[in-house]
C-alpha cells in the first residue's frame, strides 16, 4: 500500500474506537488543551473519571474557558487550569517545578502542545517549530521523567507519556542531517536553508521526535523502564494546529478526509492509556505501526544518534544539571561527540 493509499483508507475506513474505561485515581496532564484534539482528549479523561485533570496551556484565560465547557459537558469537578508556554524555556522548567511540588502523582502525561507555522520565526535561537515540537518538548520529558518513576514506585503502577506526533514525518528528506557534528540543529534554524525547505520544516520535527522516542526506548527498554514513552499519530484533522496554513488546496483537501477533532483525540487517550508494550513505539489508528525506513533503515543510525544527542545536549545548556535527575539523559550510548564523556551523560 502506497503512502497516500494508505492514508486515504486510514481516513476513510479506519474510525478510532471511542475510548472507554475508569480513571479514577489518576492524575492526567494534557498540554496545549484549550483546544482541539488536547482539549476533546482532556474531555474523554474527564468522562472516564480521573480524579484531577491539568489543562496546561499557553493562555490561562482560553484554558478557563476550555475547563469551564468540559466542566459543564462531563460534570467533572477536579479539572484545574496551569500555565505552559512551550516556547519559553523557564515557563517549562517552573511548571515541571510546580507539578513536582503539587502533585502526588503523575500517570498520564499528553504532550500535546506543538506549533506549524507557514513562515519563519525565530524563537530561543532556534526556528520555533523546532524550538517547540523539538527542543521543549525533549526538555518536558527529561524533566518529568523523575515524578512519573516515582510515581511508578509508590504506587506500583506504570505511567505513559504521550507525544502527539504526525505522519508527516515521513514527508522529509532531512537533508541537514549531512551537517557537520554538532550543527544539524543550527542547519534547522537557519532562516535560508528553512526558506529553501519550509515544507518540509514540520515534517522534520516530527521525524526527530520520533527518533528520540525510538531512542529514549532503545537506551531505557521497557523491561528495565517504569515509564511508557511512546508516539502517536492523530491523523489529519481540524485543528487549530493548522490555523496558520493557507491554501485552498489543503483546506479542501482537509474537507473531504480531516478527522473531527474529538475522533482524532481518541488515538491521544488511546496511546496515554497503553501499557509497556508501545513504549517507544509509533501508534497510528490505536495501533503500534512499524514506521518506515527513514527511521528503521540501519544505514541511517548513525545521523539518528547524532540528531538525540545534539537535542540532549541542548537541553542541557538550557538547564545544567538535568542529566543528573532525569534518567533518560543517562545513557552511555547516546554521546554528545566531542562535548561530555559518555560516562557522566
Amino acid at each position: 500500500m502506497t503512502r497516500i493509499t494508505g492514508f486515504l483508507y486510514s481516513h476513510f475506513f479506519r474510525t478510532p474506537p471511542y475510548p472507554k474505561g475508569n480513571f479514577s485515581g489518576k492524575i492526567t496532564i494534557v498540554t496545549g488543551s484549550n483546544v482541539g484534539l488536547g482539549k476533546e482528549a482532556t474531555r474523554h479523561y474527564a468522562r472516564m473519571g480521573a480524579s484531577r485533570l491539568i489543562l496546561a496551556v499557553r493562555r490561562v484565560d482560553k484554558g478557563r474557558e476550555a475547563s469551564d465547557d468540559i466542566v459543564r459537558t462531563t460534570g467533572h469537578k477536579n479539572t484545574e487550569v496551569w500555565e505552559l508556554d512551550m516556547s519559553d524555556y523557564s515557563s517549562v522548567k517552573s511548571f515541571v517545578n510546580r507539578a513536582g511540588a503539587e502533585l502526588e502523582r503523575i500517570d498520564i502525561f499528553i504532550a500535546n502542545a506543538g506549533v506549524v507555522r507557514s513562515e519563519y520565526y525565530e524563537v530561543n535561537r532556534h526556528e520555533e517549530g523546532i524550538a517547540v515540537n523539538l527542543v521543549a518538548t525533549t526538555l518536558l520529558i527529561a524533566n518529568m521523567m523523575p515524578k512519573m518513576c516515582d510515581t511508578a514506585t509508590r504506587f506500583n503502577t506504570r505511567p505513559t507519556f504521550t507525544i502527539t506526533g504526525s505522519a508527516a514525518y515521513d514527508h522529509t528528506t532531512f537533508s541537514q542531517s549531512s551537517a557537520p557534528d554538532g550543527q544539524i540543529l543550527t542547519a534547522l534554524s537557519d532562516r535560508e536553508t528553512c526558506k529553501k525547505y519550509w515544507s518540509q520544516q514540520y515534517p522534520i520535527s516530527k521525524l526527530i521526535q520520533l527518533l528520540t522516542v525510538r531512542a529514549i526506548a532503545d537506551h531505557h527498554p521497557a523491561s528495565e523502564f517504569p515509564v511508557t514513552i511512546n508516539i502517536v499519530n492523530p491523523g489529519l484533522c481540524w485543528s487549530t494546529l493548522t490555523c496558520d496554513v493557507t491554501g485552498w488546496g489543503f483546506w479542501f483537501f482537509g474537507l473531504l478526509v480531516a478527522r473531527s477533532t474529538e475522533v482524532a483525540s481518541r488515538t491521544l487517550v488511546h496511546a496515554g492509556s497503553s501499557g509497556m508494550e508501545t513504549h517507544g513505539k509509533y501508534l497510528n489508528n490505536c495501533m503500534i505501526e512499524e514506521p518506515s525506513p527513514l527511521v528503521t533503515d540501519a544505514a541511517c543510525k548513525e545521523e539518528r544518534e547524532r540528531i538525540v544527542a545534539e537535542i540532549l545536549k541542548e537541553i542541557k545548556f538550557i538547564q545544567p544539571g538535568v542529566s543528573r535527575n532525569s534518567p533518560i539523559c543517562l545513557s552511555g550510548n547516546i554521546r554528545e561527540r566531542g562535548f561530555i564523556p559518555s560516562a557522566h551523560i
